[in-house]
C-alpha cells in the first residue's frame, strides 16, 4: 500500500472515527492516571504523544495506542517509591528497549503464537472491557440506566439510517446534549479528574544520572517494554484479522519505542497498542494512519482548548461504546464452535482467558497460552512416532518413522526388543528425523544396548541434518566412546 492510500484514501471515514477514539480515550487515559498514581494529564499527554507518532511510524493503521491499563499496573510500585519522575525515565528506557526489540526482529515470534492464544487473548479483554464498566453502573440512580440504554440503541439503531457518521459519536453527542439540557445528575468526565489547561512541553526526567537510578528503573522498563509489545503485537493481529490486512511487526516494535521516549520526554508516561479503541476505530470505519493521527491531536485539542465541553460528556455514554466493544471484540464463533474444535484447543482458549482474567496481566495469560500450546503440540507430534520391525535373512530390522525429539524419545527407545537375541540388526532412519540431543541419546542408547547384547548394528538412511547432528553428539559411531561405555 502507497504513503497516500495509507492516509488519505477515506479522509471522511478517518476524520470521524478518530474522533470518536479521541472522546473514548478521555475517560480511560484518566483512569489509567489514576491507577497508575500519577496526575491524569500524565496519561493524558501520553496519549496524544503515543498516538500522534505511532501514527507515523506504526507498522498497523488504523491501530490505537495510548496509556493503557495494563501498562499502568506495572508502574504503581516505582511512582509509589520513587515518584513521577522516575517514571518519566523508565518510560525513556522502556522506548530503548523496544527499539532494539525491533531491530532484532523479534516481531517475528508472533508466528509462534497460535489462533487458540488469540482467541482467548481476544475473549479475555472483552470481558475485561465490559468488567471495567460495572463501576459505572452499580450504585448509581436510574437515570444512569437509562441513558446507557439509549446509548446502546443509538449504537446498534443508527446505522440503520445512515452509515455515513459513526454511530457511537452520535451516541455520544446526543446524550451530552440530552444530559445538559435536562440537568442530569449523573457522572461525567469532569468528575474522573482535573483536565489540563496547558500544552505539554518538553523536560528530562529531573533525576541523577547514574547507574544506581539505572538498577532501579531497569526492571520497570523491561517489564513495560515486554508487557507493551506483547499487547501491540496481539492487537495487531486483531486489527489484521479485521481488516483483512497485514501489519509489520518489527516496524511496530520500533515505533512503540520512538513513541514512549516521545511520551517521556513530554511528561507522559509509557503506553501500547489498545485493542478496545483499536475496535471502536475500526468498527466506526477507521482504516488508515489518519484515524490514529486525528484521535491523538482531537484528543488535545479536546483536553487543553476544550475542556469545559468535555467535562459534561456523561460516563453512560462512553459506558455505551465500551459495551458495543466488548461485545463486537468477543469472538461469539469460539463458544458456539467447541464442539467442533479439538478439546487441545479449547483447553488452551480458555485457559487463555482465565488466566488473564483472574491475574488482569495479559503476559501472563498469553504466555501460559503459548506454553500450553507447545505442549500439546510436541504431544501431538511424539504420537505419530512409528517404529516397524522385520526379519529377513537372519537380519532383523527396525524401520523408522517420525519425529525423535525430547517428547518422542523414550518412545522411540521402547519400540526395540532388547530381550530377543539377535545376531544382525539394521535401523532405517530413512523416514525418520533426530531434532535434539536428546534423540541422539536416544539412539545411542538403542544401538549401545543392542551391541552390549552381542548384536551387529548398522544405523542407515540418516538425512544430512539428523547425521550432522548424530556426528557432533553421538557416541554409538566412535570406538573409544564405546568401549568406555560398554566397559561400564
Amino acid at each position: 500500500m502507497s504513503w497516500r492510500q495509507q492516509w488519505f484514501s477515506q479522509p471522511v471515514k478517518d476524520i470521524l472515527s478518530g474522533s470518536v477514539v479521541a472522546l473514548a480515550l478521555i475517560p480511560e487515559a484518566i483512569a489509567f492516571s489514576i491507577i497508575a498514581g500519577v496526575d491524569p494529564k500524565v496519561g493524558l499527554y501520553a496519549s496524544f504523544c503515543i498516538a500522534t507518532v505511532i501514527a507515523f511510524l506504526g507498522g498497523r493503521p488504523a491501530m490505537i495506542s495510548a496509556a493503557t491499563g495494563a501498562m499502568a499496573l506495572l508502574m504503581t510500585d516505582l511512582v509509589k517509591d520513587h515518584g513521577l519522575q522516575y517514571l518519566l525515565a523508565a518510560t525513556l528506557l522502556t522506548g530503548v528497549f523496544q527499539i532494539i526489540a525491533g531491530w532484532l526482529r523479534l516481531g517475528e515470534l508472533m508466528r509462534f503464537v497460535s489462533r487458540a492464544v488469540v482467541t482467548g487473548f481476544v475473549n479475555a479483554l472483552a470481558i475485561l472491557i465490559f468488567m471495567a464498566q460495572l463501576p459505572e453502573l452499580t450504585h448509581v440512580t436510574w437515570p444512569v440506566y437509562v441513558m446507557t440504554a439509549a446509548g446502546l440503541g443509538i449504537i446498534y439503531l443508527f446505522p440503520y439510517v445512515t452509515k455515513a457518521i459513526p454511530s457511537p459519536l452520535v451516541c455520544i453527542l446526543v446524550l451530552t446534549a440530552v444530559s445538559m439540557y435536562l440537568g442530569l445528575d449523573i457522572h461525567t468526565v469532569g468528575d474522573m479528574g482535573e483536565l489540563p489547561d496547558s500544552l505539554p512541553v518538553f523536560m528530562l526526567p529531573d533525576i541523577p544520572f547514574n547507574l544506581d537510578t539505572l538498577a532501579i528503573i531497569a526492571p520497570y522498563s523491561l517489564g513495560l517494554a515486554v508487557v507493551g509489545l506483547l499487547e501491540s503485537m496481539m492487537t495487531a493481529t486483531i486489527v489484521d484479522d479485521f481488516t483483512d490486512t497485514d501489519s509489520n511487526k518489527n516496524m511496530e516494535c520500533r515505533g512503540q519505542g520512538i513513541a514512549n521516549i516521545v511520551a517521556g520526554f513530554f511528561g507522559g508516561m509509557a503506553g501500547c497498542a489498545m485493542i478496545g479503541q483499536s475496535v471502536i476505530n475500526v468498527k466506526s470505519g477507521g482504516r488508515n494512519r489518519l484515524s490514529t493521527l486525528v484521535a491523538g491531536v482531537f484528543l488535545l485539542i479536546l483536553v487543553v482548548f476544550l475542556n469545559k465541553w468535555v467535562a459534561q460528556i456523561p460516563m453512560a455514554a462512553l459506558v455505551a461504546v465500551m459495551i458495543m466493544v466488548s461485545i463486537g471484540t468477543f469472538s461469539w464463533g469460539s463458544i458456539r464452535d467447541m464442539r467442533k474444535t479439538p478439546l487441545t484447543t479449547n483447553i488452551v482458549m480458555i485457559a487463555t482467558v482465565v488466566a488473564v482474567v483472574l491475574t488482569r496481566d495479559l503476559s501472563v495469560g498469553v504466555l501460559l497460552g503459548v506454553l500450553l500450546s507447545a505442549l500439546f503440540f510436541a504431544n501431538k507430534v511424539a504420537r505419530v512416532l512409528h517404529v516397524g520391525v522385520r526379519t529377513e535373512d537372519g537380519v532383523t530390522e527396525y524401520q523408522v518413522t517420525g519425529q525423535v525429539f525430547f517428547a518422542s524419545a523414550n518412545r522411540f527407545v521402547g519400540r526395540f526388543d532388547f530381550k530377543e537375541a539377535v545376531a544382525k540388526v539394521r535401523i532405517d532412519v530413512s523416514r525418520a528425523h533426530f531434532w535434539d540431543q536428546t534423540a541422539v541419546g536416544a539412539l545411542d542408547k538403542v544401538v549401545l544396548k543392542l551391541r552390549r547384547d552381542g548384536a551387529s548394528v548398522e544405523v542407515v538412511g540418516l538425512n544430512q541434518a539428523s547425521a550432522t547432528l548424530v556426528d557432533k553428539f553421538g557416541v554409538h559411531d566412535k570406538a573409544e566412546d564405546v568401549e568406555q561405555l560398554m566397559g561400564h
